[in-house]
């Protein structure tokens, strides 16, 4: 009887190993980076529907795919944590060494636990989330490799969540910006009037840069009504754009828009639209190329942390420049002085005007995506269809971002300089971020230069050129 109950105790564990998955088995599946994708495309969904604002988006997107990257980093011996690397963010957890891991489990898991963290509407997560983990499950993850792997990710996730508390957001809650009543300063514009859109912005943790003063830009125009004046000069040009808009140039504007609310009136009716952010659309064109290119689950988890980190340290640098010009929009200045009639083609957003926040976010996203994906890589951009935006096709990330920063001339929202001067700025922005930030073990650290990124830029002015006014 002794050995009879042996051999069925050999015959099962015999068995059992037999249907137990190997990591490559399961991996068929659960290295699909397309959960990774439709991961982000939820966070985005959820952003829309909460109205976050463009900045508080891009803070969303950077601790997410934070996560997301650190929890799956470990998969590949060619990649490295970020700890140290952000400032403030250092001793990341670690898995534990000779055991076994789904990886791409905890990555799903950290990224999601984050963004639930940082966002309100979390239900709209778990159809999704339930989804990923019944696949996983089917795919013959074994249980305990389950376990441990959700276990991994929330080690991630719980680190992340109090990295981000230190980042000063909280505490700029409820702060109010005073609107000056002197001459040439910002002030609330139609239809909504709004409050001042995040005044302390400039006061959140940057990830990578080392100040919100890194790369400032240039003084702009002094205000003046002098017809000969430098300011009067770039306010007739906006206006002679708003009377003499062509299709081509609507078009522009408005696929560009990216207004996460726009408010509209008809008679004594007031609706809002809600969209994509300008963050999130460069989000989903980090998505295109990367299902273009059919790059690995690590390499797209790996682009969309960089993308999130130049869009996060470029918003906070261009709000640092916009309170401290407090510089008026175009539609003020022309209603008041010229034309109590125009109306620029897109809704002016609620925050001054120097320097542009499309323009410096898009050319920040633009310069990190060439580094990693290519220069001259072309696609074709549909992300923005749903909201009634078109489809077009640019020959390279940085055509798209210069094509983005003048579309804002276009919408009759911002001045020359505010969108030439933010295109600068963001391409500095995402220069050092490529540079300063190494996610390849081997790759040294190189902080560039002010000089240096300047230096580089020769492909900007044939770029600019083709747009003529």
């Amino acid at each position: 009887m002794k050995n009879l109950g042996l051999l069925i105790l050999a015959v099962f564990i015999v068995a059992s190993s037999c249907s137990r998955k190997t990591p490559e088995e399961y991996g068929q599946v659960t290295n699909n980076p397309q959960y990774y994708h439709d991961a982000i495309d939820k966070v985005t969904e959820v952003i829309i529907h909460d109205i976050f604002s463009p900045p508080v988006a891009s803070r969303i997107y950077s601790y997410s795919t934070l996560a997301g990257y650190e929890a799956l980093a470990p998969s590949d011996e060619r990649f490295q944590s970020l700890d140290g690397q952000f400032k403030d963010f250092e001793n990341v957890p670690k898995p534990e060494e000779g055991k076994e891991y789904c990886f791409p489990l905890a990555s799903i898991n950290a990224l999601l636990t984050v963004a639930r963290s940082q966002t309100f509407t979390v239900d709209k997560y778990d159809e999704f989330e339930n989804g990923v983990y019944e696949d996983f499950k089917e795919a013959g993850v074994p249980s305990d490799v389950y376990d441990r792997s959700i276990e991994f990710g929330q080690a991630i996730a719980n680190h992340v969540m109090e990295f981000a508390k230190g980042d000063n957001y909280a505490q700029t809650r409820g702060l109010r910006y005073t609107v000056k009543s002197e001459p040439g300063y910002w002030v609330p514009t139609p239809p909504q009037y709004g409050d001042a859109m995040e005044p302390y912005w400039h006061t959140i943790r940057l990830s990578v840069l080392d100040s919100v003063n890194q790369f400032p830009a240039p003084p702009c125009p002094e205000y003046s009504l002098d017809k000969n004046s430098d300011f009067w000069k770039e306010v007739m040009e906006v206006y002679r754009i708003n009377q003499n808009i062509t299709e081509d140039q609507k078009n522009m504007a408005w696929f560009w828009d990216d207004n996460a609310f726009v408010m509209n009136v008809q008679g004594h009716v007031m609706f809002a639209n809600k969209k994509m952010t300008p963050g999130g659309h460069w989000m989903a064109i980090c998505k295109t190329v990367l299902k273009d290119q059919k790059r690995s689950l690590l390499e797209s988890s790996e682009a969309y942390m960089y993308t999130a980190t130049a869009l996060h340290d470029g918003f906070i640098t261009c709000w640092n420049e916009k309170y401290l010009t407090e510089k008026i929009r175009p539609e003020t200045v022309i209603n008041a002085e010229m034309d109590a009639d125009d109306t620029p083609f897109l809704q002016t957003p609620p925050f001054p005007e120097y320097t542009s926040g499309h323009s410096t976010i898009s050319a920040a996203a633009a310069e990190v995506l060439t580094g990693l994906l290519g220069d001259n890589v072309a696609f074709t951009d549909s992300t923005e269809y749903p909201y009634g935006h078109g489809v077009k096709s640019f020959p390279s990330f940085r055509e798209a971002a210069t094509a983005c920063s003048y579309s804002r001339m276009y919408g009759g929202i911002h001045y020359r300089t505010a969108v030439e001067e933010g295109q600068t700025c963001g391409i500095q922005v995402g220069q050092y971020i490529l540079n300063a930030l190494k996610s390849r073990k081997g790759d040294n650290v190189k902080k560039l230069t002010q000089e240096e990124i300047l230096n580089d830029i020769e492909w900007l002015e044939p770029a600019r050129n083709q747009y003529d006014f």
